[in-house]
């Protein structure tokens, strides 16, 4: 018994989209980025186990409640996971989506569909963490001195989250998009 191949519209494809491979600067950068998010996210971490980790007694009772714990918990836990994310910007996941998920595996990614969420994300990150270099020139009642200082070189890496993300993001679509019929590469991507 022979069996027939599956009509063209409802096969999947089996590899990769073929687009030009990911620029080595966007490959570390990528990598970079949960490195850059983790330190803040243990700091958050240590809140959450009880260590007052920079602030003094009176300032950290706000970080005593379970509210406060859960919301630090996910943060921590958004955060990475937001951060792992950007990795489908360098990788095949990002282009074809796994096999393995239900419904939509093996299909190819959009290059808007990834570059857009992306672009606007780096965007409300750089937003977001643009004030810290001016949040660490001052000091802070609540907490000790050295907890200032602390706190400040753990949260400072992610000053970059969001430019990089940026980066990543036009590097994607740059990489992704075709025009006339080739895979469309900027010199910056080589």
């Amino acid at each position: 018994m022979t069996t027939q191949p599956a009509p063209a519209a409802t096969t999947r494809s089996a590899s990769p989209a073929t687009t030009a491979p990911a620029p080595r600067w966007a490959v570390r950068a990528a990598h970079s980025l949960t490195l850059l998010v983790l330190p803040g996210g243990l700091w958050r971490l240590a809140l959450v186990l009880g260590f007052p980790a920079g602030y003094t007694a009176a300032g950290f009772v706000p970080f005593e409640t379970p509210s406060a714990k859960a919301v630090m918990l996910s943060l921590s836990v958004g955060s990475e996971l937001i951060a792992l994310l950007t990795l489908g910007l360098v990788r095949p996941w990002g282009e074809t989506v796994p096999h393995w998920l239900p419904f939509i595996g093996g299909r190819r990614v959009r290059p808007l569909a990834a570059a857009l969420p992306a672009l606007l994300g780096g965007l409300v990150l750089t937003f977001l963490w643009a004030g810290l270099p001016w949040w660490w020139t001052f000091p802070h009642a609540d907490m000790t001195r050295t907890g200032h200082l602390v706190v400040g070189l753990l949260y400072f890496p992610q000053f970059f989250w969001g430019p990089l993300t940026v980066a990543l993001a036009v590097s994607y679509w740059r990489r992704t998009r075709v025009r006339s019929g080739g895979v469309a590469r900027s010199a910056l991507d080589r």
